[in-house]
């Protein structure tokens, strides 16, 4: 099942940086970078904000924890935000795509 690993990063070059590691390792067939988002969250007792930059990347399943493992080691944060959104469906013709980018056979 493809994938979608949402992923908060300081900002936009640390996103790429992230982002073409993980398709250049076959990690994730491609990602999608969206700058300017603002965050607002609990850290350390208060609420705290902060300018950042999402970082969403296809894959299948099989790869999330190779992914999220790759991911800590790049990540600037001590604690990164990945969450992982299952695909249901989508085009065939994409996700046929998706699957060979990161070598994995598409069940049927």
């Amino acid at each position: 099942m493809i994938n979608f690993v949402y992923i908060t990063t300081s900002d936009k070059e640390e996103a790429k940086f992230i982002g073409g590691k993980l398709i250049e390792e076959r990690l994730a067939a491609c990602v999608n970078i969206l700058d300017g988002m603002t965050s607002m969250f609990w850290w350390q007792g208060r609420i705290d904000s902060d300018n950042e930059t999402i970082l969403i990347a296809k894959t299948d399943e099989s790869l999330n924890d190779k992914l999220m493992d790759r991911v800590y080691e790049l990540h600037s944060y001590d604690c990164p935000c990945m969450l992982v959104l299952p695909v249901k469906e989508g085009n065939n013709d994409f996700m046929d795509w998706l699957y060979e980018q990161v070598g994995v056979a598409r069940e049927s």
